[in-house]
């Protein structure tokens, strides 16, 4: 696992995979932002992705903050990626724009007095305060729940992309308020399989208790970075290894 991880972990990793998308901006923020969205549309075929991705660069260009800080629904565009439509972008924007005007996307990750110090507090604090903005029912979905046990697939993406070091080239290293010791890894269909190929699941279902048993033997092999081991698990699928 180790020599995997070192060994996936490289820049050549995101020339096919959506954090691309992201890496075409410098400013903190427009990474977030980007990165956020990205993280969010990230189910299906990964080119199709990296297509709606792109699509999105086009729409706020430059710099998807000052597009997210300008916006109005008067102003609303069109963009669909399967079931996330222009209703949903709407809602995200406006909430990403409520959020970085009362601290910024960051601060909401961040730990209440008196909570725990783990990625399902954070992740309920950020869901929390997002869905204050108003919204139709259906935006939700987009939102993964893990108090529903939901794996949460796409945000404990978006908190590797943020939170561990940019050295190798691919995630960002821009948060500091979120240890990487923290990190749990995106669990989803093909790395629940190679997990349980590898003997470090046991649990058939990909949700948030799974998460929690793979975490558990991953921190066992790295405690200080755990998070890690999703470019052994990734790579080792990708490239049908075992």
């Amino acid at each position: 696992m180790d020599f995997k991880s070192v060994q996936y972990e490289n820049i050549d990793f995101i020339t096919n995979d959506p954090i691309k998308i992201p890496h075409q901006y410098q400013r903190k923020e427009d990474i977030e932002i980007c990165a956020f969205f990205t993280a969010t549309i990230a189910w299906g075929n990964r080119l199709s992705i990296i297509k709606s991705g792109q699509k999105l660069n086009s729409i706020w260009g430059d710099s998807p903050f000052e597009f997210i800080m300008e916006y109005s629904s008067e102003n609303k565009v069109h963009f669909v990626h399967r079931t996330f439509n222009s209703e949903d972008f709407d809602f995200f924007c406006r909430s990403l724009k409520s959020i970085y005007g009362n601290g910024g996307l960051e601060q909401a990750f961040n730990i209440r007095d008196g909570q725990d110090i783990n990625v399902f507090n954070r992740i309920m604090n950020f869901r929390n305060q997002f869905l204050v903005t108003d919204h139709l029912p259906r935006s939700e979905k987009h939102l993964s729940n893990p108090s529903k046990n939901s794996a949460c697939k796409r945000i404990i993406m978006f908190l590797r992309w943020m939170v561990r070091s940019s050295k190798n080239g691919v995630d960002f290293g821009l948060w500091n308020c979120i240890s990487k010791k923290e990190l749990y890894v995106p669990l989803d269909v093909h790395t629940g399989n190679i997990a349980r190929k590898l003997n470090l699941i046991t649990r058939k279902q990909n949700d948030w208790k799974t998460n929690e048993e793979l975490i558990s033997k991953l921190r066992k092999f790295d405690v200080n970075d755990p998070a890690k081991y999703d470019f052994a698990l990734f790579g080792i699928g990708v490239n049908k290894e075992i």
